[in-house]
Parts: structure tokens; C-alpha cells; sequence
């Protein structure tokens, strides 16, 4: 680890470079630059176990954005974006906009490394903020004084975790933390959720190389957990499903693209998709 302090007042020795680290890893699968040798050496393993990961990767990334007009487009003028990662450009405030350029967007994520890559990337243009905090905790992002000031909880909020579930394993409740972010959330908002599964994929691949994936994780900064249809589906409690409902991520209103989704037809891409509106 190195020593002192990012640009952003981080301190450095709290951004691990020994490790892989999933979101440097998602990074490299989206083709950027902001990762080590640590990471593209462990998303090399990933891929060579499942070749369609760079293809899930660009579909989950193409999946945030249509959900992301459709909200917009929808009336919804704010988001909290939870599990931002390392941003990739267009950005959800960069799409929101493209809308409604008034769209106030609260990022949020847990690791030092994307806080300094989000306070120098995301929050320079106005209406828009990071709050580094942990999904584990949701009262703790909802009590934010960043949040409280950014987000006004008597209008409709979208509430993004677009490839974070899975990284919260089952006993961290993650139903119980999206059951206590909604709490504050007034009808007409909407969740916009992604996660992997092995779903896609015959059943002897899926329960060996699965596995092997996730025992590559293992050796990352967080634990990947794979989950079906059926285990994902509750995390929607509450809200309404949008048509098509929780579905493989490129099935989710493809009509909504704009011809730069990336999304390789003809591959399996190893993610479900769905938004939520709350009734």
C-alpha cells in the first residue's frame, strides 16, 4: 500500500493495490484505464471461465442507461445512485440530463478509491454529489446531510444499486437494507436494480464454472454472490415492476437505446435487469 493523501483528502494507504478490487476489475471488462495489473490478472481468470463477462459488463452498463431515461422521462427529477463505481462516461447524471438537464443525482459508494475518482469526476457541474458511505448502512446514506440537502423526500426519488446486490451476501439482509431505503421513498419513485446470475447458462456450467468465478472473487476486496430469478425478484417487494419485469438484462426495453450500447447480440450475457416503481 502506498502512504499520504489523495487529492481529494483520501488517505492513500486505505486504497489496496496488492488485491484485486471489483470495481477496477468491472473497469477493465468495460475497457477502461483506471486499474492495476492486480486487477485485469484476476478479471482475466473471470473471463477465461466465463468468456461473456465483458459482454455482461457493457449490457449491465447499456441496461443502467435506458432505465435511467425511462425514470427520467417518466417525471423523476432526482437519484441516488448507491454502488457508483469507478465512473465510466456517459454517467447517470451525464444521461439523466440528456432529459432533464435539472436532475439532482446523490452518488454514493463505500471504497476510497471511487471517492476519489467521483469527487474530481462526477460532482464539478452542479446539482450533484458523492456520499461515501456503505449500503450495509442505509440509514446512514438516507441521514446524510449531503442527501438531506441534495434530495427532497417529498417528490419522487429513483434509488439505484445497478451491480451491488451481489456483492451483499444473504447474511447481510440484503431485503431488509432495500426494505429500510424505501422507507423514506414517497410513491412515484422508482428502484432501478441489476445483478448477476449464472441463469443464462447450461446447469453443469452453471454450478462449475459459477463457482469458480465466485471463488475468484474470493480472492478480491468483496465476495461475489451468484443468485436465480427467484431469489432476486423479492428485492422488488414493494414496488410495482415496470414491463418487461425482471429480465436478462438486454431483454429490458431494448427500443430504449440509443445505438451506443455496446451490447454484443448473440452472446449470453449473465444478468437480470428490472425496474420498480413504487405504488
Amino acid at each position: 500500500m502506498e502512504t499520504g493523501v489523495t487529492d481529494q483528502g483520501f488517505p492513500v494507504e486505505h486504497i489496496d493495490t496488492s488485491r484485486p478490487h471489483p470495481a477496477r476489475m468491472y473497469d477493465y471488462y468495460l475497457g477502461g484505464w483506471d486499474n492495476y495489473e492486480v486487477d485485469r490478472a484476476a478479471a482475466e481468470d473471470v473471463m477465461k471461465l466465463a468468456p461473456d463477462t465483458r459482454a455482461t459488463a457493457r449490457a449491465n452498463r447499456a441496461f443502467m442507461q435506458r432505465a435511467v431515461r425511462t425514470v427520467v422521462k417518466a417525471g423523476v427529477r432526482q437519484i441516488i445512485d448507491i454502488g457508483t463505481g469507478i465512473p465510466t462516461s456517459p454517467n447517470t447524471h451525464e444521461v439523466a440530463r440528456e432529459i432533464a438537464h435539472d436532475t439532482r443525482v446523490a452518488f454514493v459508494d463505500n471504497d476510497v478509491i471511487v471517492a476519489a475518482h467521483a469527487e474530481a469526476k462526477l460532482t464539478n457541474e452542479g446539482n450533484a454529489a458523492f456520499v461515501h458511505a456503505d449500503v450495509r448502512e442505509p440509514r446512514t446514506i438516507l441521514d446524510h446531510p449531503t442527501i438531506r440537502r441534495l434530495i427532497d423526500f417529498d417528490q419522487p426519488v429513483a434509488l439505484m444499486l445497478v451491480a451491488v446486490l451481489h456483492f451483499i451476501d444473504d447474511a447481510s439482509d440484503p431485503e431488509g437494507i432495500l426494505a429500510t431505503l424505501g422507507d423514506d421513498l414517497p410513491a412515484g419513485s422508482h428502484l432501478i436494480l441489476s445483478h448477476v446470475t449464472a441463469d443464462f447458462h447450461g446447469e453443469e456450467r452453471r454450478l462449475t464454472d459459477g463457482q469458480d468465478v465466485v471463488k475468484v472473487y474470493d480472492r478480491t476486496t468483496a465476495h461475489l454472490t451468484l443468485r436465480e430469478h427467484a431469489r432476486i425478484l423479492p428485492f422488488f417487494n414493494g414496488y410495482e415492476l415496470l414491463d418487461p419485469g425482471l429480465v436478462q438484462a438486454t431483454a429490458w426495453r431494448p427500443e430504449e437505446g440509443t445505438g451506443k450500447a455496446g451490447e454484443a447480440g448473440g452472446r449470453t450475457v449473465a444478468c437480470y435487469g428490472g425496474v420498480g416503481r413504487k405504488p
